[in-house]
C-alpha cells in the first residue's frame, strides 16, 4: 500500500494532502505536525469531503513524526499555526536528520520555495544520495509559465510543453528553443516581442502560491509512486549536468520509487547556455 507522509500541516501541507487525496493515486496520506490536533482535524475534514468529491484515499493526522517509517514518499512542507512556516534551514535540517533512519531509502520531496539550502545541506552533511532528494517547486513554476504562454499564444495550456532550468530564487530560465505549442516549435509560433514579454513576466511568477506548490508536490509524489514516464522539472543535486557538480538546480528528471533515475539535459542555444551558466555560477 503506497503511503505519502507530509511533514507539516500548515497551508502548504494541507494543499499537498488535498491534492493527493483527490488524485487517488496513493492509498494513504498522513499529515504529521507537532500540533497533532490540527493535523488530525485537517485530515478528518478532507476525509469527509471524499463523500462529496468522490475520492476514497485514506487520510490521517498525527503528532508522531516516526510515522514516516515505511512511507513510499516523504514530503517536507510547513508547520501548522497562525503563520505557517516552511521547514527550512538548521531547524529543518535537524528534523530531517533525526528522521532519516525512519525514512530509510524513500524519496524526500521538498514542497516549499525556501528549502533549496536545506536540500543541499542534507546531501552534503547527512550524505543522503542526491537521487533521493527532490524539490518540486520548479514544477509549480513551470505550470505558471505554461499558463502565461497559453494566454500569450491564445491556446489551451495542454498544448504547451516546456521545462524550467536553473536555481531559485532569481536564477530560473526557460529554454524556449526546446519548448513547443501544439507540436510546433514555440519560437515559430510566438514573435520575439512576445518572448521578451514572457521573460519579463517570469520573475513575477516566483514564488508560486501554496495551492500551486501543493499540487506540484502531489504530482511529483504520484510520479514517484507510479514510476511516471513523463519528465518533471525538479530541484536536485547536479552530478555533472551543465558541467556543474554539487549545486542544487532544476532539471527535467524521470522519477521512480527509488527517486530520480535519469536527468534529461536539453539542447540549449548559445544564449540560453550563457544564461544558465550565469544563473548556476558555472
Amino acid at each position: 500500500m503506497s503511503t505519502v507522509c507530509i511533514l507539516g500541516a500548515g497551508e502548504l501541507g494541507g494543499a499537498v494532502a488535498d491534492a493527493l487525496a483527490r488524485g487517488e493515486r496513493v492509498a494513504r496520506v498522513i499529515l504529521i505536525d507537532a500540533a497533532g490536533t490540527i493535523a488530525a482535524g485537517k485530515a478528518l475534514d478532507m476525509q469527509q469531503t471524499g463523500a462529496v468529491a468522490g475520492f476514497h484515499t485514506r487520510l490521517e493526522g498525527s503528532a508522531d513524526f516516526t510515522r514516516v517509517a515505511g512511507c513510499s514518499v516523504c514530503v517536507v512542507a510547513d508547520r501548522a499555526g497562525p503563520q505557517s512556516a516552511e521547514w527550512q534551514g538548521d531547524e529543518g535540517f535537524a528534523l530531517l536528520t533525526r528522521l532519516l533512519s525512519y525514512i530509510d531509502t524513500a524519496p524526500i520531496v521538498f514542497a516549499g520555495t525556501a528549502q533549496t539550502g536545506m536540500l543541499g545541506m542534507i546531501a552534503r552533511e547527512a550524505r543522503v544520495p542526491g537521487r533521493q532528494l527532490i524539490g518540486s517547486a520548479p514544477e509549480a513554476l513551470a505550470s505558471a509559465v505554461t499558463a502565461v504562454v497559453a494566454m500569450e499564444a491564445g491556446c489551451s495550456p495542454s498544448e504547451v510543453r516546456l521545462t524550467v532550468l536553473g536555481a531559485p530564487p532569481h536564477g530560473f530560465m526557460v529554454p524556449w528553443s526546446e519548448a513547443s505549442i501544439g507540436g510546433l516549435s514555440l519560437e515559430r509560433v510566438l514573435t520575439q516581442v512576445q518572448l521578451n514579454r514572457l521573460e519579463a513576466r517570469m520573475s513575477r511568477l516566483w514564488p508560486p502560491g501554496p495551492f500551486t506548490l501543493g499540487l506540484a508536490a502531489a504530482r511529483v509524489a504520484e510520479a514517484i509512486v507510479l514510476s511516471s514516464r513523463r519528465a518533471h522539472s525538479v530541484l536536485t543535486v547536479l552530478g555533472g549536468e551543465f558541467g556543474v557538480r554539487g549545486k542544487v538546480a532544476a532539471i527535467p528528471s524521470l522519477l521512480t520509487p527509488d527517486g530520480i533515475t535519469q536527468t534529461r539535459v536539453p539542447t540549449l542555444s548559445t544564449r540560453e547556455r550563457v544564461l544558465l551558466e550565469t544563473a548556476l555560477g558555472a
